[in-house]
């Protein structure tokens, strides 16, 4: 029976969807703009393939690329076919090919990764959600700190980096266990390494140098109903992408006005801008603890403020104690033994409050309550960056002022479904 089991996810089922797709929006007077897709495959062993399967096994699945048309309503218009990243990649490596969540996971990444581009960057996704982003002078410490943010989430992961990967990252990468990586380039002797991985799906995407160009674009997404029925929207574009952008929390309540008491210092305002821009590939509803331009804590998907605050607070101690014990002990800290030696290590992840201390506390909407910022605030977050806009904005302000944490709004909603 186990063996059936595991047999499911060696079946391939060839899928039946057509080899082109079109879309077309027609006006009121039948004026029609149509997007032109082509469907993607790879030459794997001699024989062309396209998704392995959807998002579970036995569910068919196909990848299109644009390859003609662009949609213009008002002022906003598509990318311009041709421009691709997740939809035409180069598999150097694949084992097994793709499928459907290898890409959705690739494509997130990519999300993140474009508003980042200078400083070396690894964004590490699982389950189309990151669960490690961090930014370093060099790569391999960079995926050092990613990796370490969660090192259980990221067991077969996606990685993707903004820069060549190095022989360093390279040894890194393949003493753990992913699905994908994806870069940019290898550099010398970097794939020989990645190699040791068969079934590593390695993927180059050479247009990951011109991910900035697509900061701001937009394309549309679809979303089907279970009545066959189909959502358009156009793609979220983060506004606030620089210091400039952000407001210094302020608001009127009962004729009173309230405001921030500190402004943020230049790594406040750095670990505030990278959180926020991480956050816009995250599921709502979700808060994420950021440090060092480090992700320490990441909460997700959840239906209340308060408690997505409090998932990703204690997904830092966890972590922070899983990352000590691995470390110290070579092991994951579920499987140490030595209650002694758990012990040592739970102080130590509680003594420093999992990370958190100084800490910059990122909300994909606005505070409801003062109780949300108060789950950062007890554990020592420094700064606050939110939408702003709740009629309670002032109970916030005052929760932040009587800590001297600082707070910033970005005046823009960052929910993701």
């Amino acid at each position: 029976m186990a063996e059936d089991i595991k047999s499911m996810y060696k079946t391939i089922v060839h899928d039946h969807f057509p080899p082109k797709m079109e879309v077309s929006f027609v006006d009121e007077a039948d004026n029609r703009q149509t997007l032109f897709y082509e469907k993607v495959t790879w030459t794997i062993d001699d024989v062309q393939k396209g998704l392995r399967y959807g998002e579970n096994p036995g569910q068919e699945a196909a990848l299109y690329k644009l390859v003609n048309g662009n949609l213009i309503l008002g002022e906003a218009q598509t990318i311009q076919p041709g421009q691709y990243l997740a939809s035409d990649i180069e598999l150097l490596q694949s084992g097994k090919h793709p499928g459907k969540t290898n890409l959705t996971d690739t494509d997130n990444s990519l999300n993140i990764l474009r508003y980042f581009t200078d400083k070396p960057t690894v964004v590490i996704v699982k389950h189309n959600n990151p669960c490690g982003v961090a930014q370093a002078d060099a790569l391999s410490d960079a995926y050092n700190n990613a990796y370490m943010a969660d090192r259980v989430a990221a067991f077969g992961g996606c990685i993707a980096v903004n820069k060549a990967i190095d022989k360093i990252t390279a040894e890194a990468i393949s003493n753990q266990y992913a699905e994908v990586v994806v870069a940019p380039d290898f550099e010398d002797g970097a794939m020989d390494i990645l190699a040791k991985r068969k079934n590593l799906r390695v993927i180059r995407i050479g247009n990951i140098h011109r991910l900035h160009d697509f900061v701001g674009k937009r394309f549309v997404e679809f979303k089907s109903l279970t009545d066959g029925g189909i959502i358009a929207q156009w793609s979220f574009v983060p506004a606030a992408r620089s210091k400039a952008d952000l407001l210094l929390a302020e608001t009127e309540y009962k004729g009173k006005t309230y405001k921030i008491n500190r402004e943020p210092t230049q790594q406040e305002y750095d670990d505030m801008l990278f959180g926020w821009l991480v956050e816009s590939g995250i599921t709502s509803n979700s808060v994420i603890y950021v440090k060092n331009l480090t992700t320490v804590g990441i909460g997700t998907g959840e239906q209340d403020r308060v408690g997505v605050a409090e998932i990703a607070r204690d997904k830092a101690y966890r972590k922070l104690a899983d990352r000590y014990c691995f470390e110290r002990h070579g092991i994951p800290y579920n499987d140490l033994k030595d209650e002694d030696k758990k012990a040592e290590i739970d102080k130590r992840a509680a003594d420093e409050k999992g990370g958190l201390v100084g800490a910059a506390m990122v909300s994909d909407a606005f505070f409801p309550f003062r109780d949300g910022v108060d789950v950062g605030i007890r554990e020592g977050i420094s700064s606050v960056i939110q939408p702003g806009g709740s009629g309670n904005d002032y109970q916030s302000i005052e929760a932040c002022n009587e800590a001297n944490v600082t707070m910033v709004y970005t005046g823009q909603r960052s929910f993701r479904h």
